[in-house]
């Protein structure tokens, strides 16, 4: 059984494939910190798109994400944006809630699983 880590950082990987698993740390958005909660979460899912190409995947093999919001408020705000992106009929099994972030400044945060 092989590992494979990409992007690899001195505290984590952005993400780590083991086996026909892909496994992707928590996506905040660096570029548009700050900015509204839907352009946060279209460049969250537009990393999550990059990483999963890399590790030789796409959104259609999603398994299941985990989504933190600092504000539940905004919950239909980010889910404008998640059901344009999600592969129709692929959708993953998903969890939201609200949480402190590590940042004020990060008001999505998004972790996802899929398949090879």
């Amino acid at each position: 059984m092989s590992i494979e880590r990409i992007e690899v950082g001195k505290r984590m990987s952005q993400a780590v494939v083991h086996d026909n698993t892909v496994y992707l740390a928590g996506q905040v958005a660096h570029q548009n910190a700050g900015k509204s909660v839907a352009e946060q979460t279209q460049e969250i899912l537009e990393n999550i798109d990059r990483l999963l190409a890399e590790a030789g995947t796409d959104k259609t093999r999603l398994l299941s994400a985990q989504i933190w919001l600092s504000e539940i408020s905004s919950f239909n705000e980010m889910n404008e944006v998640w059901d344009a992106w999600v592969a129709e009929g692929n959708a993953p099994a998903r969890a939201c809630v609200e949480s402190r972030l590590a940042a004020p400044k990060f008001t999505v945060e998004i972790m996802v699983i899929a398949a090879k």
